[in-house]
């Protein structure tokens, strides 16, 4: 069996090399502007939202495709993703639970 080449495009032919990497050490910064507080403001952050000041636990479960097609479908509607929507199904099943 050929050995497969891990840096590979969709279609099958190896990635390029990109270009030599450039040391950060080495970079002119010097004519980037400052950004405004009202343009730091503006920005979002990216990656996974926080639950409260504690990150997400990362699982796999195992869902039947029926109820997956429903929560996504619910979760389109409320224009929100779906496995937020099954942590608030299944924060709410716990705190029933709770009281």
């Amino acid at each position: 069996m050929a050995k497969k080449n891990s840096a590979s495009s969709a279609r099958g032919v190896p990635a390029k090399k990109s270009a030599k990497s450039i040391l950060d050490r080495k970079i002119d910064f010097s004519d980037i502007p400052e950004l405004s507080g009202k343009q730091l403001d503006a920005m979002k952050r990216l990656g996974r939202p926080l639950l409260g000041s504690a990150p997400r636990k990362l699982i796999a479960v195992r869902i039947d495709q029926e109820t997956l097609k429903g929560i996504r479908r619910e979760a389109k509607e409320k224009r929100t993703g779906y496995q937020s929507l099954i942590n608030e199904i299944l924060a709410k099943h716990v705190k029933i639970r709770a009281a």
